[in-house]
């Protein structure tokens, strides 16, 4: 009965991140009742005999946003599965199961996700973030990251479309085969607002836009199986090259976010009872805080970023 395969979507966003089984189900309720039928259960009860706790893997998660998330999502009680080429030395707690991958190696991907499935316990959310993108921005003394296409080194494109781009798409495609035979599931793609309008340098662009187009396709493709895809867009966020850029004076992090931040508002999106009716959209991360009631660390409320916000930026 799908009003109890989704019973958890309808809690508060900072309600744990449990599911009903199906034995849990099976034996408690008839599943041709209607709604009502549960009216008299002793829900508590029922939660406390047999519920899993919800399972995420975060790609990406040996540092920087992806590993704020998986730390978070942790934190928010859900089992989390992490993946990145360094991912054993990466500050996450211990609960979190680490697996080392190169997402740019598609055997590595499919053996990450096969021990995500062999742990029995199904797929619930799939975090996007492994990235290339931001590596080796500096060549010989020169900022070729902001050049433009003519001289940008071919290495930024692999970094981009393929650590990033072609990296979320088989994931999301291994994570879809598992998502698909539970009719519940929210995958979450890291974009920009690249894809909009020209920021930084034209692979950036392209890798964004293809971020986005993918999110708005597969979410067309998922919405009858009852899983969700969603891109995020996320704002100046405190990762380690960007505390170190701050320390040198280059950047301003008055309206920065912390790398948990994108976390907590995927543990709340993942509970949101309106879930599917923002599969296929964009979503910017400090927006969607306001509108699921969360904060950042320390009670902070990020103030999003916008379009309009950017027009002088380049």
């Amino acid at each position: 009965m799908a009003f109890l395969s989704d019973a958890l979507h309808q809690t508060d966003a900072g309600a744990q991140p449990y599911r009903w089984t199906d034995r849990a189900v099976a034996e408690h309720v008839d599943r041709e009742c209607d709604p009502s039928a549960i009216d008299g259960l002793d829900i508590p009860l029922l939660f406390a005999y047999d519920i899993l706790m919800a399972t995420a893997c975060v790609t990406g998660a040996s540092r920087g946003v992806g590993r704020g998330v998986a730390a978070e999502l942790a934190a928010n009680g859900f089992k989390v599965f992490a993946t990145g080429r360094s991912i054993d030395s990466a500050d996450l707690p211990a609960s979190v199961k680490r697996i080392r991958c190169d997402h740019t190696r598609d055997e590595d991907t499919a053996a990450a996700f096969r021990q995500v499935e062999d742990a029995g316990d199904g797929l619930d959310v799939l975090v996007n973030s492994a990235w290339g993108g931001y590596e080796r921005m500096v060549e010989d003394g020169a900022f070729t990251w902001a050049a433009p296409f003519w001289r940008q080194p071919a290495h930024r494109w692999s970094s981009m479309m393929d650590a990033g781009v072609r990296a979320a798409f088989f994931a999301s495609a291994h994570a879809a085969r598992i998502m698909i035979t539970q009719r519940r599931g929210l995958i979450a793609n890291i974009s920009y607002w690249a894809a909009q309008r020209h920021l930084g340098n034209t692979v950036y662009g392209i890798a964004k836009a293809a971020t986005d187009k993918m999110t708005f396709d597969m979410a067309h493709e998922l919405r009858e199986h009852g899983v969700s895809a969603i891109s995020l867009y996320p704002g100046l966020v405190r990762t380690e090259s960007v505390l170190a850029a701050a320390q040198g004076g280059w950047l301003d992090l008055y309206n920065s976010e912390s790398p948990e931040f994108i976390g907590k508002v995927v543990a709340a999106l993942y509970n949101d009872p309106g879930l599917i009716e923002r599969s296929g959209t964009v979503a910017v991360v400090a927006q969607l805080a306001r509108d699921l009631n969360v904060v950042d660390t320390g009670g902070k409320q990020p103030i999003p970023l916008t379009l309009e916000a950017l027009a002088n930026w380049k």
